[in-house]
């Protein structure tokens, strides 16, 4: 077992403990307080004001609507005004809001229309209705349409409009991953988003002043949430792509994260050896938050399973936590050297990882450290200072240990990822509890994994908790890259 970390390792305020943060976490006031509104609660918010900033015209809002309905970006040409637009208010913050009503529990429909009133119908746009790229290709797109043609309401809109994505983080991955192809078209500036965190972990929200839950009992929140959205300064994150090279077989089920492409290539500067198949299939996507292969996504996996099958089991973050618990105790993190041959779960068996490091252009094949080699059971590439809920496995590192490992101080937007790696059930849950760090393997601005199959004929592997099973094979490697995408998401603090 690992001992606490030195004084060269990681450093913690004076006074606090460990397990007292993670019980205070649990607390109403706490939730309150991590989720950036405790500065806003002796402000009283007026209803008619805030919605004056918030509502675009009517003309704007079917406009936007019907074009998304038709998918024709001048579907909603009738809304616009013969008389053209220059005496029309022009909102200070317009604001769109994507609602998972699946989100929550039994409090997303409740939510949505809270949102609704408070700003309009339009301008609310829920998930299972309206998708996210519809809004980027039909919507926005409409409003581009308008400003260039010289409408001045439409043109302060494009420019001043602001999203705020109620739901977990994979919803939020979402709206970020389609609010991307506005960098792609040249079509900036991107709005900045905003998070109303409804999922299980949130650690997204979490990393930008958010919180970990949304505080339903707390009548007056939803105002204040989306004064805070309005006015709150921004900054950038960094995003991830990820590029899946399969020898001939397919992945029978992959996550919305992770689409089939035509073609792809790795990076040529990085031979292959051995021999390749006469075909290999390409899968791609993007994660903001992290990536992992190993048992943490086999539990993931598990559990995002029995929640598609029984749905009325999981109704609302805690008990999501009490059954993802359970899994995480029923699928070999603990019982695996009781069971059988605990060599056989290590990733040792097929993992073979390069890293691109700081300021670097060379790959550098990084062996995980040999006294624990055998028993690595999940490698965790991490972009955000959260993970699994608000812990933070990388730690605070102080400056002597940075200097001597050649790290440099975390950040989501620094270019580069944090790579960990977790051992069997005991040794992750006292990273979890925060009683000591994970294992620090290396910082990267490239990663490459090879997996070939050895004792397994598959691995799991999640991004941003959307996790799948990755058939490999003795014969062929499977390849994993992942490159920073050149442009960065924007975000809107919420502390």
């Amino acid at each position: 077992m690992d001992s606490p970390p030195s004084e060269g390792e990681t450093s913690t305020s004076q006074g606090e403990s460990s397990p007292s943060r993670t019980v205070s976490r649990s607390s109403m006031m706490e939730s309150i307080r991590s989720y950036g509104l405790s500065r806003l609660a002796g402000i009283k918010i007026d209803t008619d004001e805030l919605r004056r900033r918030l509502l675009m015209p009517q003309y704007l809002r079917l406009a936007m609507l019907d074009s998304i309905t038709k998918k024709d970006v001048d579907g909603g040409d009738q809304h616009f005004p013969s008389s053209g637009s220059a005496d029309v208010p022009c909102p200070e913050s317009p604001m769109i809001v994507f609602i998972n009503p699946r989100s929550g529990g039994r409090n997303g429909p409740v939510l949505k229309e809270r949102l609704q009133k408070l700003i309009s119908e339009e301008q609310v746009l829920d998930l299972d209705d309206v998708k996210p790229h519809e809004f980027v290709r039909y919507g926005l797109a409409c409003i581009e349409k308008w400003a260039n043609d010289g409408d001045f309401c439409a043109k302060e809109i494009r420019q001043n409009i602001r999203i705020v994505v109620a739901g977990g983080d994979g919803t939020v991955g979402w709206v970020l991953g389609c609010l991307g192809e506005l960098n792609q078209n040249g079509r900036e500036p991107v709005p900045p988003v905003a998070i109303i965190p409804l999922g299980t972990g949130n650690d997204l929200s979490r990393s930008f002043g958010w919180g970990g839950s949304y505080p339903f009992t707390w009548k007056s929140g939803i105002k204040r949430t989306l004064h805070r959205a309005s006015v709150g300064p921004v900054s950038n994150l960094d995003s991830w792509h990820v590029v899946v090279q399969v020898p001939g077989g397919e992945v029978a089920d992959p996550p919305h994260s992770l689409k089939a492409a035509e073609e792809c290539s790795l990076d040529k500067t990085l031979e292959i050896e051995g021999d390749l198949p006469d075909k290999v299939n390409f899968y791609e996507g993007v994660f903001y938050n992290y990536f992992s292969i190993g048992m943490d996504a086999k539990v993931a996996y598990g559990f995002h399973h029995f929640r598609n099958e029984k749905p009325h089991l999981a109704q609302g973050p805690l008990a999501n936590k009490i059954i993802y618990s359970g899994y995480s105790c029923s699928q070999g993190w603990f019982l695996t050297t009781c069971t059988s041959d605990p060599s056989l779960r290590g990733l040792k068996n097929i993992l073979k990882m390069h890293v691109k490091k700081v300021n670097s252009t060379e790959w550098e094949q990084i062996p995980v450290p040999k006294r624990y080699l055998s028993n690595v059971r999940a490698v965790v590439a991490l972009n955000l200072h959260n993970y699994g809920s608000g812990r933070n496995p990388w730690g605070n590192l102080k400056p002597k240990y940075l200097e001597k490992r050649g790290f440099v101080e975390a950040r989501s937007d620094d270019g580069l990822l944090e790579i960990f790696g977790l051992k069997e059930g005991w040794h992750a849950s006292f990273v979890m509890t925060e009683l000591i760090s994970a294992k620090h393997i290396a910082q990267a601005a490239s990663i490459r994994m090879e997996l070939r199959g050895g004792e397994w004929k598959e691995a799991f592997m999640q991004m941003d908790g959307e996790p799948w099973k990755q058939p490999i094979c003795n014969d062929y490697s499977t390849f994993v890259e992942i490159n920073r995408v050149p442009f960065q998401s924007v975000m809107v603090n919420g502390e």
